[in-house]
């Protein structure tokens, strides 16, 4: 039910965020940035400015759910790409590298054949 898997698809915000928003203005946001719709179950990731902080907000099937976690030490380390649109596409394992403090800098991945499946 409130589980973050490897079967969502993970998008991440280009800009930084202020953690004073909730679930309405993060939906709005995402809505007047991108061509995306938030209520098909994917999973959307904000930023604050100093990457102390990271808010998800994701559909569940009858509302969102919007996670808020704040560092104690350090800082979270979002990956580095040059889009024109609001958010982009991040993997299952470069999510979970950002989010259990990973430096992304030095993981390659090896190439292997990946299913993409198709959302009807």
């Amino acid at each position: 039910m409130f589980g973050l898997e490897s079967n969502h698809r993970y998008f991440v915000c280009r800009e930084s965020v202020s953690m004073r928003k909730g679930i309405d203005s993060l939906f709005n946001l995402i809505v007047s940035e991108t061509s995306y719709s938030p209520m098909i179950g994917d999973v959307y990731v904000f930023f604050s400015k100093n990457r102390q902080r990271v808010k998800l907000l994701r559909w569940d099937t009858d509302g969102f759910v919007l996670y808020h976690k704040r560092l104690e030490r350090g800082t979270f380390e979002p990956p580095r790409r040059n889009v024109d649109n609001g958010c982009y596409e991040l993997s299952w394992e470069t999510f979970s590298f950002i989010m259990t403090g990973v430096s992304l800098e030095s993981v390659r991945f090896r190439k292997r054949y990946r299913m993409r499946f198709v959302r009807g």
